[in-house]
């Protein structure tokens, strides 16, 4: 399960290994995959862009086990895998994430296609 790759790059690769900068961890797990999906609007902070923004306290950023959750329809299970070290994470304006919590703020919306 990749559930954890943004918390792994950041995590394993930049703080433990140092093989990439903060930066390069960062572009690594925004602007690259959204060029790569054809999302223009998408992976960088900029004027006129969608972003969501982490606030995260590298030193603490880790991934949790995966667990098994059974809450699509019908009770059907999936994995999901949390993380700490995440203090916020911002939505178009909203805290959705704080202090590793979900907030009950839903600010998102769901990416169906790219045309």
């Amino acid at each position: 399960m990749d559930a954890d790759w943004s918390t792994f790059v950041l995590s394993y690769w930049v703080r433990d290994r140092g093989v990439y900068s903060l930066e390069e961890g960062v572009r690594r797990i925004t602007s690259a995959p959204a060029r790569v999906l054809g999302l223009t609007d998408r992976g960088v902070l900029a004027p006129g862009q969608r972003a969501d923004i982490n606030v995260i306290d590298l030193g603490e950023l880790r991934s949790l086990q995966p667990q098994i959750v059974n809450d699509f329809p019908g009770g059907a299970p999936r994995y999901v895998q949390r993380a700490r070290g995440y203090r916020a994470t911002i939505v178009n304006g909203g805290v959705n994430i704080e202090d590793d919590r979900h907030t009950g703020e839903r600010a998102g919306q769901v990416l169906r296609r790219v045309h």
